[in-house]
């Protein structure tokens, strides 16, 4: 058992070569640029959503509005639609707050990284 415990932690400390170090930091740099653009994406679309809730919400409830459901445009009332449309806006949030936890996370990751392996960006 003590040669496992040993193994793993040479494992751990191995010093990668300079292409694992490149492709490491691409990897990781790649990830932060898509989650980046996923909550841009959905911070657009919250703000749709509270675009269209700020409309509706002075209007009569028994008045008629569209609305897109899976590529079907549907006939409803302001009343039927409002609650479905908050909790689209509240889930959009609740996406939007659960990946920027999530970028906080690699993005600390990543400067550790960095500083683990002297990286600094070069401007040409």
């Amino acid at each position: 058992m003590a040669t496992a415990a040993v193994s793993s932690t040479t494992t751990k400390t191995k010093k990668l070569t300079d292409q694992e170090i490149t492709l490491q930091y691409n990897n990781m740099k790649s990830e932060l640029q898509t989650i980046a653009q996923k909550v841009g994406e959905l911070e657009q679309d919250a703000e749709e959503h509270k675009a269209v809730i700020d409309t509706l919400v002075p209007l009569s409830g028994d008045r008629k509005c569209f609305r897109l459901v899976g590529g079907v445009l549907v006939e409803r009332t302001i009343k039927e639609v409002l609650p479905a449309l908050n909790m689209n806006h509240d889930g959009i949030r609740n996406a939007m707050d659960t990946l920027l936890v999530q970028y906080k996370k690699k993005e600390e990751d990543f400067n550790t990284f960095q500083k683990e392996y002297n990286i600094r960006v070069v401007s040409r």
